[in-house]
């Protein structure tokens, strides 16, 4: 179907023309159209005495370089844009009709894919050039005896396991307004892991060794020293050097796939994927 905003600029760019305006560039200062539509369309002007868009039939339009070359503009300009945008785009500026399924197989064809960017900490230079500081300090360390530990909140129905489905009966999964969670703590070394304690009341003090206010509480700190529990300094902002961070991950998938349907089967699941994970597992 063609767009009908680039219906009226044909009609303008040929109204112009036939009123002896016969240049593109003239045709693109007074009516502000795309320049390379003004050309392509005085280019058919000059060819055949009309605009008109020819219908196709039916056949799957095939990408010249030109227009691959747009999309790649189009999307290093930006990379958020969906193909329905990207076809329209190209639509305006190149007076053609091509469908965004043409434009996802050709991106597919091209090497693209479309992901949820990965997520890192908002680092500043201050924080960058402690974290190096910390790894030339620990470099040599002996890691064998070292227990890397921390906690995490678990959602019951977190909803983000991909399902397969066929048109039209996408799965529906119902989702409480508030959902329940349940915090847990465990730790990881090279011989093996603590259990796995899960608790859903607040707690004011517990032991985790990053840079959160609870973890350097008075209390956290007297228990430490009760224990004679050797602490490892931090850098801020740096959960990702903390390997246990992995082990979440496959926790909360592996149990979203059980699906839990109360908190106490929730907790069950998390205590029992835990136990589960192999110590060859543990990369540390």
């Amino acid at each position: 179907m063609v767009n009908a905003k680039f219906e009226a600029q044909r009609k303008t760019i040929k109204h112009h023309w036939l009123n002896g305006i016969r240049t593109a560039e003239e045709i693109h200062k007074l009516t502000r159209i795309p320049l390379r539509t003004v050309q392509y369309n005085v280019k058919k002007l000059k060819e055949t005495g009309s605009v008109e868009h020819k219908r196709g039939n039916g056949r799957q339009y095939k990408v010249t370089q030109n227009i691959s070359r747009a999309i790649g503009q189009n999307v290093r300009r930006n990379n958020a844009i969906s193909t329905r945008q990207l076809a329209n785009n190209i639509e305006n500026n190149y007076d053609i009709s091509i469908s965004h399924v043409t434009v996802w197989n050709h991106m597919k064809k091209k090497g693209y894919k479309s992901s949820i960017p990965l997520g890192t900490p908002m680092l500043t230079n201050r924080h960058i050039e402690m974290r190096k500081t910390w790894a030339q300090a620990h470099l040599n360390d002996n890691w064998n005896c070292t227990i890397f530990t921390d906690e995490t909140a678990f959602d019951l129905f977190r909803n983000k396991v991909r399902r397969w489905h066929k048109d039209g009966d996408r799965p529906i999964r119902k989702l409480p307004k508030n959902r329940q969670k349940v915090m847990a703590w465990g730790g990881i070394s090279k011989k093996g892991k603590t259990p796995l304690f899960c608790f859903t009341d607040i707690m004011d003090g517990p032991f985790y060794q990053d840079n959160d206010p609870k973890h350097t509480s008075r209390v956290a700190k007297e228990f430490i020293a009760e224990n004679g529990i050797c602490v490892i300094d931090w850098p801020s902002n740096s959960p990702d050097l903390n390997p246990i961070e992995n082990m979440w991950q496959i926790i909360k998938n592996n149990v979203e796939k059980r699906m839990p349907q109360n908190i106490d089967e929730f907790t069950k699941f998390l205590v029992e994927e835990w136990e589960a994970i192999p110590q060859k597992q543990l990369i540390i």
